[in-house]
């Protein structure tokens, strides 16, 4: 499918597990980031810059991967992206602790160049160091 094809709002996932149509993604499973514990929320975004980032920046084997979703539930600003950080909700983040339904999976999504993905790696590793973690509340 082409990210072209969607009319909005659509919503994303990007993760490295290999998921199917109807397969649902919910919290409980440990985090693809910070010191992986067991994540409270599900992670989703309006765009694909967003999914883009959490498609390359999981954890594990196999290749990034970008979902369409669908909430199942009351979905939330992502606070790790929203006023904490950017005013309002630029990045269309948002968290939810009920699953999220797979419709589908955007195929022909673009990796940001190496250097850029380089860079927040290392960003993150620096965040890492310093004890700053993702915001479960």
């Amino acid at each position: 499918m082409s990210a072209n094809e969607f009319s909005s709002p659509q919503y994303f996932h990007g993760t490295k597990a290999d998921l199917q149509q109807g397969d649902l993604i919910g919290p409980g499973y440990n985090s693809n980031y910070g010191a992986r514990k067991q994540a409270a929320y599900v992670y989703l975004t309006a765009t694909m810059d967003a999914a883009t980032w959490g498609a390359e920046l999981a954890l594990g084997e196999g290749r990034g991967r970008i979902y369409i979703v669908e909430p199942t539930g009351r979905i939330e600003d992502d606070p790790n992206l929203t006023d904490k950080k950017f005013a309002g909700n630029p990045t269309k983040s948002y968290r939810t602790k009920e699953p999220l339904r797979v419709t589908g999976e955007i195929t022909d999504w673009q990796g940001h160049p190496a250097e850029q993905l380089k860079a927040m790696k290392d960003h993150l590793e620096r965040l890492k160091e310093q004890g700053i973690e993702a915001i479960e509340d």
